[in-house]
């Protein structure tokens, strides 16, 4: 597979949302590998992605081998955003309404190292832009060096993030619940919020 043989593009309204339920699927297939180990179901899903229906500041950047959707990625105003997320930044002064929360970043493994990603940064970041946003945000899951199911080659996106200018911001951790793979129940995950200035 070459890069060129890969469209990567904006989708937003009818185009955003006839794309949601393969945005799900791949959710489920990508998020299952470490780190995130998420054992999703397609009905949770759904109701999650409704966000980037309901948000008029929405976008979905999708990467398509063909027709078919081969990687995602989404973005939405930080107040348009699970309060969650939003919670990370209560009492440090900074305006919500300032802040474009990059969501989603998923791509099939066979995809990966062809430049999609700076693509999925730099179509939501011109989006951002677009919105008059100031700051580009997102979370990333912690996991502690010692998980048993962290792979031997597992890959530190930390070097990736930084060279795109971001940086982790200093004592801002979300919690958040899904279900890891092997377990019956939900439990409780630390993301570390990470900032770009635009």
């Amino acid at each position: 597979m070459s890069g060129a043989e890969i469209r990567v593009e904006v989708l937003t309204g009818a185009a955003l949302e006839a794309a949601l339920d393969q945005v799900a699927q791949l959710r489920i297939k990508v998020f299952r590998d470490w780190p995130y180990l998420y054992d999703g179901d397609l009905a949770y899903e759904r109701e999650y992605l409704q966000t980037y229906r309901d948000s008029e500041g929405a976008v979905l950047v999708g990467a398509f081998d063909g027709d078919q959707l081969i990687g995602a990625a989404t973005g939405t105003p930080m107040e348009d955003h699970a309060d969650d997320f939003a919670s990370a930044f209560a009492g440090r002064g900074e305006d919500l309404s300032q802040i474009f929360y990059c969501a989603e970043s998923v791509l099939l493994p066979e995809y990966r190292g062809h430049g999609i990603g700076h693509r999925f940064f730099d179509l939501r970041e011109a989006h951002a832009r677009a919105l008059g946003r100031v700051t580009s945000s997102f979370c990333a899951v912690m996991r502690p060096e010692d998980h048993p199911m962290r792979p031997a080659n597992a890959r530190d996106l930390g070097p990736f993030w930084r060279g795109r200018g971001y940086q982790p911001l200093e004592g801002a951790v979300v919690h958040y619940d899904w279900t890891d793979l092997g377990d019956s129940q939900q439990s409780r995950k630390p993301l570390q919020v990470w900032v770009k200035d635009l």
